[in-house]
């Protein structure tokens, strides 16, 4: 018997998109990926992905052969949404089945307390929102949305975050972060589980607040503690990812930020 061709395209090839598409080649997957700029064609294709152009902005191209896979994965940070309702009406046209969207965790008002995927916290104005809303209500493929918090790892040291002069406000408020590897664990889990039609946070246990790490992370670097404001007055959230655990028994990787040595 063939074993069926497993075949994944990535719209979006940048800090976690090449990383994660370098990943599902491992995996034996055949790998579409999107990039803006020409430049970058080379760099993609050496690693087995098949590069293309692609620009939300601008989608006067046919994108058949950019679409022809089971699975499209949407990691960019763009909020055009007409480039989305686009894109969409291609994607109707097209082999692909199942929509991974990569949001973030900025949808959620901040409450002063823990929000979760079924708290009904979101900004009810939020361009990203309503994006989310375009994939999750469309019959012709079903949609899974990844809220990821805060981006650590690798080039984005948060040592670095806070640069001489920029001061750090509301320095009372928890983070909620985590970390590419964890980013990458758990897009390859809902792939792997085939869990569609559902909404993830993708978060670190931990919730430290920006005076505790921060300082932790400019230590790393053996730099001083960043400036931090004197604003008394708090706005934040605390992510939940238990959701992500209990329905896919994802086991974090970094489930502690004050725990991670970003080498």
């Amino acid at each position: 018997m063939n074993t069926p061709i497993k075949t994944l395209s990535l719209l979006g090839s940048g800090w976690l998109g090449l990383p994660l598409a370098e990943h599902f080649i491992g995996l034996d997957y055949q790998v579409n990926a999107s990039t803006r700029s020409a430049e970058r064609l080379s760099e993609i294709a050496v690693t087995g992905v098949q590069p293309f152009i692609v620009d939300i902005n601008q989608l006067d191209n046919d994108l058949a052969k950019f679409l022809d896979a089971n699975i499209l994965i949407i990691n960019i940070t763009s909020k055009n949404l007409a480039g989305f309702a686009q894109l969409i009406s291609q994607i109707e046209q097209s082999p692909v089945k199942h929509v991974l969207f990569v949001s973030s965790t900025s949808v959620y008002q901040n409450l002063n307390r823990e929000v979760s995927e079924n708290h009904q916290a979101e900004l009810a104005n939020s361009p990203l929102l309503q994006i989310e809303q375009l994939f999750t209500r469309n019959p012709h493929f079903s949609t899974t949305i990844l809220r990821f918090s805060g981006l650590i790892g690798y080039r984005r040291h948060p040592g670095r975050f806070f640069g001489q002069g920029k001061v750090v406000s509301q320095a009372d408020a928890p983070v909620n972060l985590i970390h590419r590897d964890d980013c990458i664990g758990i897009i390859d889990a809902i792939i792997e589980q085939q869990v569609w039609g559902v909404v993830f946070n993708g978060c670190a246990d931990t919730h430290p607040s920006k005076r505790e790490f921060y300082t932790y992370a400019r230590q790393l670097l053996g730099m001083p503690a960043p400036e931090f404001a004197d604003d008394t007055e708090q706005a934040f959230k605390i992510v939940s990812n238990a959701k992500v655990k209990q329905v896919l028994d994802y086991q974090f990787k970094y489930p502690d930020v004050m725990d991670i040595d970003f080498d």
